[in-house]
C-alpha cells in the first residue's frame, strides 16, 4: 500500500486527492500547507487522518512513500529536496522546476537517495494520447517521426485562475521566469519532448502580448508564443500557445515517413492519416467516408469507456493514469512513466524560449507598444545521454 501525502492544499490539491482516492493500492495519510485553514479543510473534506503546517514535521511523522507537490513553482526545488532527503518519492506539478539547472539538481539527488520523481505532465496520459502512443509503438508511422505540431491554447476570459492572474499584479504566476507561459506550456512542449530523440536541439521562439491584453492594460503579460524546434536528425516540431484562438484547441499531430496521426484532445479523438491515393473524383468521396468511419469508431470507444465508468474528463483521466503509473514505478521499481530525459528536455526547450523572449524584450525597450520578439535560434544540448 502506497502511503501518499500532499503539500500545498490549493485547488490543484483537490484534483490530486480525488484521483489518489480511486486507487485501491494507495492511501492518503497526510496533507500540509503553511496556512492551517487550507490544510485542515482538505483533510476534513477527504477524511485524511493528519494535517500539518510544517513539511519537515509531516515527513518525519507521517513517513509517506510519495509526496504530491502542488505548491507554487517557486518552491518546487526546495520542497522537492526535502521530500527526497526524507526518502519520499515525489510527484511534482508542472512546471517541474523554475529552470533546467534546478531540475538536474533534483533528479541527481533523487538518484543518490534511491527515490523517484515525476512531473505533472498529465496531458500526455489522456485516453487519446495513450492510444496515439500505442499506435506509434506498434509502428503505425512506418518509420521515424518527421514532424510534429503541438497546439495548447488557454482562455483568458472566464476561468477563475485567469481572472486572478489578470487582477493581481503580485500573483505568483507573473513572477515566474516565463510568467503565464511557464505555468501552462509544459503540457504542449512535453509532447514534443517525448518524440524528439536527438540530443542537440535548436529552438526558435517568437512571442508577443495579444492586442486584447494590450487594450486592457495587461501588455506586460506575453500570451502568444510560437516555437520551432529541430534536432540533429532533422526531426522538427512547431508549438503554438494562444489565449486568443477560439474555440480553444488542444491538439497534437505527428507526421511519419509513411503515415500520420492527429490527436484532438478536447474531444478525445484520434485520426489515422493513411498514405492512400485515389484516382480522379474518387478522392473527394472515399476519404470523407473513411474519416466518418474513424469518428464513429472514436465515438464507440468513448461510449464503451463511459459505460464501464472508465471515461473521465481529459485532465482527470490523464492525472489518474499518470499517478497510477508512477505509483507502480515506486512500488515495483518499474520504469518511470516519464523518463527524466523528457522532463529535462521539456525544461530546456522552455528555458531557451524564455531566454529569447527576455533578450528580445530588452532589445525593444525603445519601442514598448509591441511585445513582439524577433526569432533568434538558440542551440541547446539535452544533457541527458546518461540520464535514466
Amino acid at each position: 500500500m502506497i502511503r501518499a501525502a500532499i503539500v500545498g492544499c490549493g485547488k490543484m490539491a483537490d484534483q490530486h486527492a480525488s484521483q489518489i482516492r480511486k486507487l485501491p493500492s494507495a492511501t492518503l495519510v497526510a496533507v500540509c500547507d503553511a496556512e492551517p485553514l487550507m490544510a485542515r479543510q482538505l483533510a476534513e473534506r477527504f477524511q485524511i487522518p493528519a494535517w500539518f503546517t510544517d513539511l519537515d514535521e509531516m515527513l518525519t511523522t507521517a513517513r509517506p512513500d510519495v509526496v504530491h507537490v502542488t505548491t507554487p513553482p517557486q518552491s518546487h526545488l526546495a520542497v522537492g529536496k526535502k521530500c527526497v532527503a526524507a526518502r519520499s518519492s515525489a510527484y511534482i506539478e508542472k512546471p517541474f522546476t523554475l529552470n533546467t539547472a534546478d531540475a538536474m539538481e533534483l533528479i541527481e539527488l533523487a538518484d543518490r537517495k534511491g527515490v523517484k520523481l515525476t512531473a505533472g505532465h498529465n496531458g500526455q496520459f489522456t485516453h487519446a494520447m495513450c492510444q496515439m502512443r500505442r499506435l506509434i509503438a506498434n509502428g503505425y508511422l512506418g518509420g521515424r517521426v518527421v514532424h510534429m505540431e503541438s497546439m495548447y491554447c488557454y482562455e483568458l476570459g472566464d476561468p477563475a485562475y485567469a481572472k486572478a492572474l489578470l487582477g493581481d499584479h503580485d500573483h505568483w504566476a507573473r513572477k515566474l521566469p516565463g510568467s503565464l507561459l511557464q505555468n501552462v506550456i509544459s503540457h504542449g512542449v512535453s509532447r514534443i519532448a517525448e518524440l524528439m530523440k536527438g540530443d542537440d536541439i535548436v529552438v526558435t521562439a517568437q512571442a508577443f502580448s495579444s492586442p486584447f491584453l494590450q487594450e486592457i492594460g495587461q501588455g506586460d503579460i506575453i500570451d502568444e508564443l510560437r516555437l520551432i524546434v529541430r534536432d540533429e536528425y532533422a526531426t522538427t516540431a512547431d508549438f503554438t500557445f494562444s489565449s486568443q484562438i477560439s474555440p480553444t484547441q488542444h491538439q497534437f499531430r505527428v507526421y511519419g515517413q509513411k503515415r500520420s496521426l492527429v490527436v484532438d484532445d478536447d474531444h478525445q479523438v484520434v485520426l489515422r492519416l493513411d498514405n492512400k491515393e485515389y484516382k480522379s473524383y474518387i478522392r473527394y468521396f472515399v476519404p470523407p467516408v473513411v474519416f466518418a468511419r474513424q469518428y464513429i469508431g472514436n465515438l464507440a470507444t468513448n461510449l464503451a469507456k463511459f459505460a464501464r465508468n472508465d471515461f473521465h474528463l481529459p485532465n482527470e483521466a490523464g492525472l489518474f493514469t499518470l499517478i497510477s503509473a508512477f505509483y507502480k514505478s515506486v512500488a515495483e521499481d518499474a520504469p518511470l512513466p516519464i523518463p527524466y530525459r523528457e522532463i529535462l528536455l521539456t525544461s530546456r526547450i522552455m528555458d531557451a524560449a524564455f531566454e529569447q523572449i527576455k533578450v528580445d524584450k530588452q532589445d525593444q525597450t525603445l519601442n514598448l507598444e509591441s511585445a513582439s520578439v524577433t526569432p533568434k535560434a538558440l542551440v541547446i544540448s539535452t544533457g541527458c545521454r546518461s540520464t535514466s
